[in-house]
């Protein structure tokens, strides 16, 4: 089995970062012809395409941005025998892309991205945005994962493929009712909230209409007559916590939104509703070479 050309190897690098051939040419210093044969021939040792073309631009495939990810580890090796040998070496660490729909529970991602932190040898890189603007970088290879509480479209032509990490109950929270903040425990127990019964009039926040949550606790209010008094809309996780703490209003999150308030006592769990399930998924491109890192987090092959 003939060994990797790493000059051919490192043409392909140069010409990967620099998403143009006659860029890349000029500074290699050989012709556009000469490179796309050396190119060519990379591809064919590999077995796999390394570029496409779209719209008179050189893009990677699949293939090309696993390939750029050794190329770069390869090159980087490089620098660092002569950062050893000089005395400046620096370590690199594998590189974990991930975007974070910009309304998930911060808590929850951090919870998902503990394991990692803790890790020296992941570096990771967080980006958060819409659903749609973070799939469409995964789409495009920009993005090893994405976090969200909604499953991503069925389109079998993407290749988005969800996977759920967590999922928990929704529970109605509030601060401490005025009686239980006087009475410090003391005195006869505080009667337990009835829902739905307990919501008719009382001012409420809820996540907004859009929520994946939203059509199945207005049902049950629905049908059990109950008619709440709508203070606020919020699709913010982050926001709907703040308006919980300061308004005294109830509020409908997953607990782990607003884990520290009730660690703290800032913040009480009224009830909590099973029949609610927030469910957290991440979101990954099928593909024929997994990330090594989400290979052991999500069971990837």
């Amino acid at each position: 089995m003939a060994e990797l050309n790493f000059h051919h190897l490192r043409y392909f690098w140069v010409v990967a970062h620099r998403r143009h051939l006659t860029k890349a040419a000029e500074a290699l210093h050989v012709s556009p012809s000469a490179l796309s044969i050396q190119l060519r021939q990379l591809e064919e040792r590999l077995g796999h395409a390394l570029f496409e073309r779209r719209n008179r631009q050189l893009v990677l495939t699949e293939a090309g941005r696993v390939a750029l990810a050794h190329a770069d580890t390869i090159f980087q090796a490089g620098q660092e025998l002569l950062g050893a040998l000089r005395g400046t070496s620096t370590l690199k660490r594998a590189v974990l892309r991930v975007g974070s729909v910009a309304t998930l529970s911060r808590n929850f991602q951090l919870g998902w991205l503990s394991p990692l932190l803790r890790d020296e040898q992941v570096q990771i890189r967080l980006v958060s945005g819409t659903p749609r603007e973070l799939l469409a970088q995964l789409s495009a290879h920009t993005l090893d994962v994405v976090l969200s509480n909604e499953a991503a479209p069925r389109d079998t032509s993407a290749g988005w493929v969800s996977r759920r990490v967590a999922s928990q109950s929704l529970s109605l929270v509030s601060r401490p009712p005025e009686r239980l903040r006087k009475g410090r425990g003391k005195g006869p127990a505080a009667p337990a909230f009835r829902f739905p019964q307990d919501l008719d009039c009382q001012p409420l926040i809820l996540p907004s209409a859009d929520s994946a949550v939203r059509p199945a606790f207005d049902l049950l209010l629905e049908e059990a007559g109950v008619r709440p008094v709508l203070l606020a809309e919020v699709d913010d996780m982050a926001m709907l916590r703040l308006l919980a703490r300061e308004t005294g209003a109830l509020a409908l999150v997953p607990p782990v939104v607003v884990s520290d308030e009730l660690r703290s006592g800032v913040l009480v769990e009224r009830c909590s509703i099973p029949q609610l399930q927030e469910r957290f998924y991440a979101v990954t491109m099928r593909r024929r070479f997994a990330h090594p890192v989400l290979r052991g987090m999500l069971g990837l092959a």
